[in-house]
C-alpha cells in the first residue's frame, strides 16, 4: 500500500472520530484556563498526606524528632496549593461533559475547602492509628506497627479511602472518586468513598474486597480477601434507569467479623459480635452474636 493510501485512510479515520454523534457523552469540552483533575497531581496530594500523617514512613526519610516540625510544614504548604487547584477541578468539572466557568467564589471555596481538610489531619491520623492498630493485633505474620504501615496493603486503600471520604464530606465531586479508584487499582481493595467506617478497621490480604457506596461499618470490624458488601438490586425511576444515592448496602455493627469471599447483599444488618463464615451469600439480617457457616452437605 503506498504512502498515498496511508494517508487518506489516516485521513478519514480523523473524520470519522471527530464527528459530534461518534463523541456524544464521551468529550469533556475544556473552557481554557480551567483546571482539569491530574492524575499526577492526585497521587502527590496522597502521597503528601501520608507522608504527614506517617512522617518518617512516607516522604523524607530523613525526618527526625528534630525536623519533623519542618518537614509537616512544608508537606502543608504544598499540600496546600496541591489540594486548592485540585478540589477547584472538582468543583469546575460538568458531569454533562463540559467544564463550567470557574468562578472567584468557586477559587475561595476550593481554598476554605483544602484549609478545613488539612485541620482534620490530626483526626485522620487517629483514625488510622486504629487501622494500624487492629491490622498488627488481627495478624499474626505482623511483627511491627513499622511493617504494617510500610507494607500491608489494606493501610494504603484505607488510608486513600479516609482522605477520599473526608473530601467528599466536605463537598467536593469527583476527586474523591479518583483518588479511591487510584488504590483499587494498586491494591485491589474497592472502597467507595461515602462508606462510612469506623475506627479499628482491617482487611486482612485485601485482594478482591468491594465495599459500597452506602455501606454503614461500625467499629472495630475485620474483612478477608474477596469479601463483597454490595446492592442485591438497583430501583429503576419511571426512565428505566437506577436511582441513585439511595441505601442500598450492608450495615455491619462492632466486632463482625467476615471471612473470605463471603458475599454480603442489600440494605441488611450484621449485627454486633456476629461472624459470617466464607464463601457464603448472606441477603437476610444476622441478629447479633451470631454465627454464620455453610451448612455440611448430607451424605
Amino acid at each position: 500500500m503506498s504512502p498515498l493510501n496511508f494517508t487518506h485512510i489516516l485521513t478519514q479515520a480523523v473524520d470519522e472520530l471527530s464527528e459530534s454523534e461518534s463523541y456524544k457523552g464521551l468529550f469533556l469540552q475544556h473552557t481554557d484556563g480551567n483546571p482539569l483533575p491530574s492524575a499526577k497531581a492526585l497521587c502527590d496530594i496522597v502521597d503528601l498526606a501520608r507522608a504527614i500523617i506517617f512522617p518518617g514512613y512516607f516522604g523524607k526519610s530523613t525526618v527526625n524528632s528534630r525536623t519533623v516540625t519542618y518537614h509537616i510544614g512544608v508537606n502543608v504548604e504544598r499540600l496546600f496549593d496541591l489540594l486548592t487547584g485540585q478540589i477547584l477541578a472538582g468543583l469546575c468539572f460538568g458531569g454533562d461533559g463540559e467544564c463550567s466557568c470557574c468562578t472567584e467564589h468557586q477559587r475561595e471555596e476550593a481554598a476554605s475547602i483544602a484549609v478545613t481538610f488539612i485541620s482534620h489531619l490530626p483526626e485522620m491520623r487517629r483514625m488510622l492509628a486504629t487501622d494500624v492498630e487492629a491490622a498488627y493485633n488481627g495478624d499474626p505474620a505482623a511483627h511491627s506497627f513499622g511493617e504494617v504501615i510500610s507494607c500491608y496493603p489494606a493501610i494504603r486503600a484505607i488510608s486513600n479511602y479516609r482522605i477520599a471520604h473526608e473530601l467528599l464530606t466536605l463537598g467536593v465531586p469527583l476527586i474523591p472518586r479518583i483518588i479511591t479508584e487510584m488504590a483499587h487499582s494498586e491494591t485491589g481493595i474497592d472502597i467507595h468513598p461515602g462508606a462510612q467506617i469506623g475506627s479499628h478497621f482491617t482487611i486482612d490480604h485485601g485482594t478482591g474486597v468491594v465495599i459500597g457506596e452506602t455501606c454503614v461499618i461500625g467499629n472495630n470490624v475485620k474483612l478477608y480477601q474477596g469479601v463483597t458488601l454490595g446492592a442485591k438490586s438497583f430501583p429503576l425511576n419511571e426512565d428505566g434507569k437506577p436511582i441513585k444515592g439511595i441505601p442500598r448496602h450492608p450495615i455491619l455493627e462492632d466486632n463482625v467479623i467476615v471471612y473470605s469471599n463471603a458475599t454480603i447483599l442489600g440494605r441488611i444488618t450484621i449485627g454486633r459480635d456476629a461472624t459470617v463464615g466464607g464463601n457464603i451469600w448472606v441477603t437476610e439480617n444476622v441478629p447479633a452474636g451470631a454465627r454464620i457457616v455453610q451448612t455440611k452437605a448430607k451424605k
